[in-house]
């Protein structure tokens, strides 16, 4: 059976831990399909066709090229079982879908459209992100809404997209993605010069 990692952002902007993270999923899986999306439970300044243009750069950047990870932007919805159906019409139904999440976001899946759906159909994989704990109670809440839970053997760097819109922290993004910022003006950090 064909694995596919589905791996939606809602990074503003996208970042090198990113970065590695697609990477790393583009040598576990069979196909990595990657989009920008709007996290209900969140805001964001920037707009998703400027966040997706974002993950292309990243994707493109990527040393040596995966062949095996694409950007899928028509696969962003605001509801991730509606990503599913999408990852569905597009591949068939006979493939294995993981779906990758940070671990930040344990704790709120619960609260996502539709869960014990969701989950019924697809595999969980957990990132590991500096600053946060692998909330085991939260893990437990998911098994029992029927997750197959996996947890990455990955260690991102410690970036962050709040970072960099904050603090204009400049190992947050890479240079191409900087170009991008600093081209369409998307941050107020963006006042500061690029970095050479």
């Amino acid at each position: 059976m064909v694995n596919i990692a589905l791996f939606g952002t809602s990074a503003d902007p996208p970042t090198a831990a990113h970065q590695v993270i697609i990477n790393w999923l583009s040598q576990h899986y069979d196909y990595v399909a990657v989009w920008a999306s709007d996290n209900p439970f969140k805001s964001h300044q920037t707009p998703l066709e400027h966040r997706s243009q974002m993950l292309r750069l990243l994707i493109e950047g990527i040393e040596p090229p995966r062949r095996n990870v694409t950007l899928h932007q028509a696969l962003s919805s605001p509801r991730t079982l509606e990503t599913l159906e999408k990852a569905r019409e597009h591949w068939g139904v006979q493939i294995g879908f993981t779906l990758v999440i940070g671990a930040d976001l344990i704790s709120q899946m619960p609260r996502w459209y539709q869960i014990d759906q969701l989950l019924k159909q697809v595999k969980l994989l957990v990132v590991p992100r500096p600053g946060y704990e692998i909330d085991e109670v939260g893990l437990e809440e998911l098994r029992k809404l029927g997750a197959k839970v996996a947890i990455a053997d990955l260690k991102a760097p410690a970036v962050s997209s709040t970072a960099y819109r904050e603090n204009g922290d400049t190992q947050a993004v890479t240079p191409p993605v900087e170009d991008y910022i600093h081209r369409e003006q998307l941050y107020t950090c963006q006042d500061a010069a690029p970095r050479r």
